[in-house]
């Protein structure tokens, strides 16, 4: 069936999704002997009514990567899950339901049975029908939820693994805590926050007379304070040491010691150290063996040791210290400075110290090996691995994998109610809530037959970190597992690289000593036009869905595949609309080409190379090298590179120049000529087609099946399934010539443009001076150009000119000579002063001096030396064009 004048998007698009979903064109096949191309995918977050552009950039980035493994023969794993599990999705449940923060008013099992349903919700009336609309081509029948059984028992395996290897232990230790949601973070999960402060100037008197001064950000601390520090190195401080100084406000005595830490030119070079301030304070606690004085409680507040000041939250406790220390004459002297504090990546709240058992798995002593295991890893843009180096050299912390929430995967884990001792579900028993499920011992070695359940739940990377090995069925199916793991690429965003990226290389390497894919493929983010992050609370986000429905999703699709790699991409609806444009001409084109090809012809197979003309060899010279280049940019992850160079060649080599040079040839009589054409543009327009498939596969699927599916004997039931064209022909003269062809006609549009002529008016007669063999292209040329006698000479064209007028350029000549204006004008005009100074540039006459750039412009009468004939002469690289109307 002939293609249809209009390109109807709508009705193309709900065809070709359930063409594709019936067939199951995407499906993995476990059994098949062709190499395997894996696909990580990240799991969008279950936790908003509607995802942005912005995730459909991120998202298709790496679907065209599937779609082009695919057509390169590969058996392509790409699952999809969608991240249901952990923090985000208590947040948008509780802010639904108005449900107060740590407060429940239903039983934790109600409550996370309420935060699945809507997650479930969300997932299938936003997510799953955005994917399945975009024409994203993974295996739904590989689909995970994070919440899921199987990725409950996935977590819990890894647990139980890393526990009995001794990699995870549980410890009472000071811990980096959200107070706004009231449970422990990793150092991973702290972003850095700037924000004014004071330093305040404090006197702290010294036990038997005398005063100190000491600089701090945080007197609400005060209370906490456990000691004073002075460089061993500093002068003005040696006599200090050994002595104790007295607290203000709190009264209790501190001792004064001596540590390199200290830095001798911030504020008066005395620092207190307090339980807990910041890192410092927690190394000094642990090298000094200082006592432990906490003020902050889990809410932020502060306790009964603050005195009077318990029960105020930080901030407002820092003012009325402040306040009082100012009225006793304590605080002498404040200045403003810019600090740089932690803060919760998800609620931007500071975050505090606060001493508590949490579990954790042990990553300081591994920095080395979990570089080393990077390094292994094929990083796009490579200079992302610096990025992941720096944060593993700079790890502070252990990792901390405990949260205190209602919503997540429950640590499996038992503790004996009289020795505490520590009980790990067995793996058989796997997944189990141990506020549900029985111990598996029945009684303990200390002899205690009752146990306390474990109520924290994993840290939602905890399960995240375990997407490689959840995908490839690891502990379920090792014939899978083998086959997949570790898989070909991770796809992710730059600003998770100390989570995402840093925990899955952690685990891949605790539990299978292996690396967990071979490439990682970093993307931006979708920003608004003016170069910002895309936010609900901002109202600068744009939906998907209003784009899809005014243009068309191959038209987003395009517009996702103009990002640079690893860079964010502000959105633009002009890009969009240039690629509906492409859309129109690739339809047009096709349209084009397909009125001209016999119905009843096979175009399929290969033709005689002897009966191509140059211009057919020369434009599948340049497809050859097209494809090869095509090829080049997606091994490297360069798919806006990929999509560039062959919508270049679309427009620019195939439909302006080569379709303009064949038409004559369609409606000629010579048929071989014709059939050369015919099999040509065929052949240019599949390959088009095929390579553009991964970026707009819904226009391009109905050109396949319209234009090319008829002649294909292989059975393949979609574009999306065939293979890419294979490189024809590279003829390098064929190259020069052609393009020495395409300058000339080029030449000879621009003169009946010039000369207001229509494309297919007649020219009488053109003579090419080239030292080049134009022969094989002469017909080319006359034919698109409508010579009526072409011919070719070596040398330049012998020819007489004569000046017939000559303007000059009043606006220079006014400010240049006033009054005498008109008398220079008129040496300008006089024919033989024009040639003389456009010849020397400069030229005096009667005491004026005139110049070339006085004259406007010089009208010729141009003929021919040998037949008198008007003509007009075009020179350019290469040739010299003699044109006779």
């Amino acid at each position: 069936m002939p293609l249809p004048k209009q390109y109807n998007s709508k009705e193309t698009e709900v065809r070709w999704r359930d063409y594709w979903q019936k067939h199951e064109i995407y499906k993995f096949d476990p059994d098949s002997d062709k190499p395997i191309y894996s696909i990580d995918t990240p799991p969008p977050y279950a936790s908003a009514d509607h995802l942005h552009v912005g995730h459909v950039m991120h998202y298709s980035q790496f679907e065209f990567m599937a779609r082009y493994y695919r057509m390169k023969g590969y058996n392509v794993f790409f699952p999809i899950g969608f991240d249901d599990n952990g923090l985000p999705t208590e947040k948008y449940v509780e802010k639904k339901y108005n449900i107060e923060k740590g407060k429940l008013n239903m039983s934790r099992q109600e409550f996370r049975e309420l935060c699945l349903k809507e997650t479930e919700r969300i997932e299938e009336e936003n997510i799953k029908p955005l994917f399945t609309n975009l024409g994203f081509s993974c295996d739904w029948n590989l689909f995970y939820r994070t919440i899921n059984e199987r990725c409950q028992t996935v977590a819990q395996k890894s647990f139980l693994d890393l526990y009995e290897k001794g990699h995870c232990y549980r410890g009472n230790e000071p811990t980096l805590w959200c107070t706004h949601h009231q449970t422990a973070l990793a150092q991973a999960e702290v972003e850095d926050l700037e924000r004014e402060t004071n330093l305040n100037y404090i006197y702290f008197e010294l036990e038997g007379g005398g005063k100190i001064e000491i600089a701090t950000t945080r007197p609400e601390l005060l209370c906490s304070c456990v000691g004073i520090f002075v460089h061993p190195e500093d002068e003005r401080y040696r006599d200090l040491v050994g002595k104790n100084a007295i607290v203000p406000i709190f009264k209790h005595k501190v001792p004064i010691m001596k540590d390199e830490l200290v830095d001798k030119e911030f504020g008066s070079g005395i620092v207190m150290i307090c339980t807990f301030g910041d890192t410092t304070d927690i190394e000094w606690w642990k090298k000094h063996k200082l006592p432990l004085r906490v003020s902050i409680k889990e809410d932020g507040t502060l306790n009964e040791l603050a005195g009077k000041y318990g029960g105020m939250n930080a901030a407002d406790a820092r003012k009325q210290v402040i306040l009082d220390l100012t009225e006793s004459g304590v605080l002498f002297k404040q200045e403003k400075q810019q600090q740089v504090v932690g803060a919760c990546w998800r609620c931007d709240t500071p975050v505090e110290f606060v001493v508590t058992e949490q579990w954790f798995i042990k990553t300081l002593e591994l920095k080395d090996k979990l570089i080393a295991q990077g390094r292994k890893i094929n990083w796009y843009p490579g200079f992302y691995r610096i990025r992941y180096e720096n944060w593993v050299e700079n790890l502070a912390w252990d990792w901390c994998i405990s949260r205190q929430r209602h919503y997540g995967i429950p640590i499996p884990v038992w503790y004996c109610k009289n020795c505490n001792k520590i009980f790990v579900a067995r793996e058989e028993d796997m997944p189990v809530d141990p506020e549900v499920d029985k111990c598996p011992s029945g009684a303990c070695e200390c002899g205690s037959s009752e146990f306390i359940p474990e109520k924290d739940v994993f840290d939602t990377w905890m399960t995240s970190s375990m997407t490689p090995e959840i995908a490839s069925q690891w502990k379920s199916d090792d014939k899978i597992f083998n086959k997949i793991f570790p898989m070909s690429m991770r796809p992710q965003a730059h600003d998770i690289i100390r989570t995402w990226a840093f925990y899955t290389i952690l685990k891949a390497y605790l539990h299978e000593n292996t690396i967990p894919w071979k490439d990682v493929m970093m993307s931006g983010h979708g920003l608004d036009e003016q170069g910002k992050k895309m936010s609900k609370s901002k109202g600068n986000v744009v939906l998907p869905e209003e784009m899809i429905e005014k243009y068309n999703i191959d038209s987003i699709r395009y517009w996702a595949a103009s990002v640079k790699l690893g860079d964010d991409l502000p959105f633009m609806e002009k890009d969009i609309k240039t690629g509906n444009i492409i859309l129109t001409k690739l339809w047009n084109s096709a349209r084009f080409v397909e009125m001209n090809l016999p119905y009843d012809i096979d175009f399929n197979s290969d033709i005689n190379v002897e009966n191509l003309r140059l211009i057919d060899k020369w434009i599948l010279t340049q497809l050859s090298l097209v494809i090869s280049g095509y090829h080049e940019h997606f091994r490297e992850y360069q798919i806006t590179k990929a999509k560039k160079i062959v919508v270049l060649f679309f427009k620019n080599e195939f439909c302006d120049n080569y379709l303009e040079l064949i038409k004559y040839r369609f409606y000629g009589d010579n048929e071989q000529s014709k059939y050369a054409a015919q099999w040509t543009s065929y052949h240019v327009l599949l390959g088009i087609s095929k390579l553009l498939s991964p970026f707009i596969p819904f226009i391009t699927e109905e050109i396949y099946q319209s234009a090319f599916k008829k002649d294909d004997v292989s059975g393949v039931k979609s574009i999306h399934i065939t293979r890419f064209p294979e490189a024809k022909i590279e003829d390098l003269e064929a190259q020069g010539t052609g393009e020495f062809t395409i300058n000339i006609i080029a030449a000879l549009r621009k003169y009946k443009s010039d000369n207001g002529m229509s494309m297919n008016a007649e020219i009488n007669k053109v003579c090419i001076y080239t030292e080049n063999d134009i022969s094989p292209v002469a017909d080319d040329i006359s034919g698109v150009m409508n010579i009526k006698k072409l011919g070719a000479k070596k040398g330049k064209p012998e020819i007489r000119e004569k000046i017939v007028n000559v303007i000059p350029d009043f606006a220079k000549l006014g400010p240049e000579f006033g009054k005498d204006t008109n008398r220079v004008a008129g040496f300008l005009k006089n024919p033989e002063i024009a040639r003389e100074v456009e010849e020397k540039g400069i030229l005096e006459v009667e005491g004026f001096e005139l110049k070339k750039e006085y004259i406007f412009k010089i009208e010729r009468e141009v003929t021919s030396s040998d037949s008198g004939e008007r003509v007009e002469i075009i020179e350019d690289k290469g040739f010299i064009l003699k044109i006779t109307k």
